[in-house]
């Protein structure tokens, strides 16, 4: 989506955002929810952390919703930090930071030590279960008394086979008719992207550090809030869900 006078990096954050609909329909409500929540416990001037913001999807709804909130968003994936870096590019109030989540170094790479609402979302998935545990015990040390950790993303209940059954078949004919609606899956966005002009570098890039996909683990929320109670949050429970997916929101 790059035009003669440059690249169209609002096309691109729109691209990104209907692709990840087709995968779930109720995506902006999980957003609306998530910054209710941040308004309920830590006001409308908060300072956050976008967990793997990938192209920022959170940062733009609490800037546009909560226009004196600031924003570090990090991640490691080049093509998405380059879609973030031009959306964001002159906006002081929005600071991107590449790091690895899996390096135990990274907080040390975030411009704060501590932050009012760590928000994350269709990310952690990506991690396994042991590297999501110490993940969870650094976020707790950058969260400050009062605040939060929001993560919304897909928590699985394997006490509920037939009901994940189910659910998973109802869910992919949807992404199936969506795609046939002529909305872009995963790998076609990323085609695309790689076949751009700005964005096939960093493309390159990202593919080499995580190949075509990272599959880590999706455990329940109740593994979720057990580790983050362990981890130092005093209170912890959903809330908002769907049949595949949880918001669940941990206060320190």
């Amino acid at each position: 989506m790059t035009t003669g006078t440059g690249t169209d990096w609002a096309a691109w954050q729109e691209s990104w955002d209907r692709q990840q609909e087709g995968y779930m329909p109720d995506r902006e409500e999980r957003f609306r929810i998530m910054l209710d929540m941040v308004e309920a416990l830590v006001g409308t001037a908060p300072r956050v952390l976008d967990l793997a913001c990938g192209t920022g999807s959170i940062t733009a709804r609490l800037l546009q919703r909560f226009p004196e909130a600031t924003s570090t968003g990090v991640d490691l994936d080049p093509a998405l930090l380059a879609i973030a870096h031009g959306t964001f590019e002159g906006d002081d109030r929005v600071r991107l930071v590449t790091a690895d989540l899996s390096d135990p170094d990274w907080p040390a790479r975030l411009p704060y030590d501590s932050y009012d609402a760590v928000l994350t979302a269709t990310a952690l998935h990506w991690l396994h279960s042991e590297p999501l545990t110490a993940l969870y015990g650094q976020v707790a040390e950058l969260v400050r008394d009062g605040g939060v950790l929001m993560n919304a993303d897909h928590m699985v209940d394997d006490s509920t086979a037939r009901i994940n059954a189910a659910e998973r078949a109802q869910r992919h004919a949807r992404m199936d008719q969506a795609r046939q609606d002529g909305t872009l899956d995963w790998a076609e966005w990323w085609r695309l992207a790689a076949a751009d002009p700005v964005l096939a570098e960093p493309t390159a890039r990202r593919f080499a550090i995580y190949g075509e996909h990272a599959d880590g683990d999706t455990p329940s929320a109740a593994w979720h809030a057990r580790v983050l109670r362990e981890k130092g949050f005093a209170e912890v429970r959903p809330v908002w869900c769907s049949p595949s997916d949880t918001l669940l929101l941990a206060l320190k």
